[in-house]
């Protein structure tokens, strides 16, 4: 749950995509004001989701958004060979959600942005993991203990709090329909700056707009697969 000071900035860790992206704009579509947050890891997606969330923030222009923070945190010495850092063979339209788990990624993007919150006063960070997410790192158990860990360890109380918890993709989309998220970026395998079209992520997008009857206007490099739904 969001307190209800509409007064108190709200932090809110953005990847570019969908989600986060519609987080932000109903924030601040209700009376907040935002912090966003980008964190660069070295992943090969990276430079084309930063672009789209600059697009995205310049396009909401409102009085009670922040500059977006960019902090660093860079983990190809971690994944090494993996295919987000390497671009290689990443899991296309045809595989599982689980396909694109990062181990460790949550916590990581988590941690520091969190950090940043406490040494500057900002008591709340918003994140936008759907109900329906497969993953132990969006559950309720994993953000309750991390919660409980950042205020056993930092200098001020902060709540992480996660608006779209009892959301799918569907209920969000319908959340964000007036937003520009063709501005948004959902893809793992970018080639020449567009989507691909053929990643687990493109696949997801475009499943997302079909979901609300929305028109997707994403360039795309390869034809998508529109026949795949979630």
């Amino acid at each position: 749950m969001i307190r209800s000071n509409r007064a108190e900035t709200i932090g809110v860790l953005l990847s570019g995509g969908l989600d986060s992206a519609i987080l932000a704009a109903h924030l601040l579509d209700s009376g907040h004001e935002i912090q966003p947050f980008y964190i660069r890891s070295q992943l090969v997606w990276e430079l084309n989701e930063l672009e789209s969330v600059s697009r995205f923030l310049r396009a909401l222009s409102s009085p009670n958004l922040r500059d977006l923070v960019t902090l660093e945190l860079p983990v190809a010495d971690l994944y090494r060979d993996h295919w987000s850092i390497t671009g290689r063979n990443p899991p296309d339209a045809s595989s599982p959600d689980e396909a694109v788990f990062l181990p460790g990624r949550n916590a990581l993007l988590i941690v520091k942005t969190a950090v940043w919150c406490q040494l500057h006063g900002i008591e709340q960070l918003a994140l936008a993991p759907l109900g329906t997410s497969p993953f132990a790192d969006a559950s309720t158990e994993f953000f309750d203990s991390l919660e409980l860990t950042l205020n056993r360890g930092g200098q001020r109380p902060l709540r992480l709090i996660r608006p779209f918890a009892g959301m799918n993709k569907r209920q969000v989309m319908q959340l964000g329909q007036r937003y520009p998220l063709e501005l948004t970026f959902s893809c793992i395998s970018p080639q020449a700056g567009l989507h691909c079209g053929g990643c687990n992520k493109c696949a997801e997008r475009q499943a997302a707009f079909r979901a609300v009857g929305r028109e997707d206007t994403t360039r795309y490099a390869t034809i998508p697969h529109n026949g795949r739904t979630r």
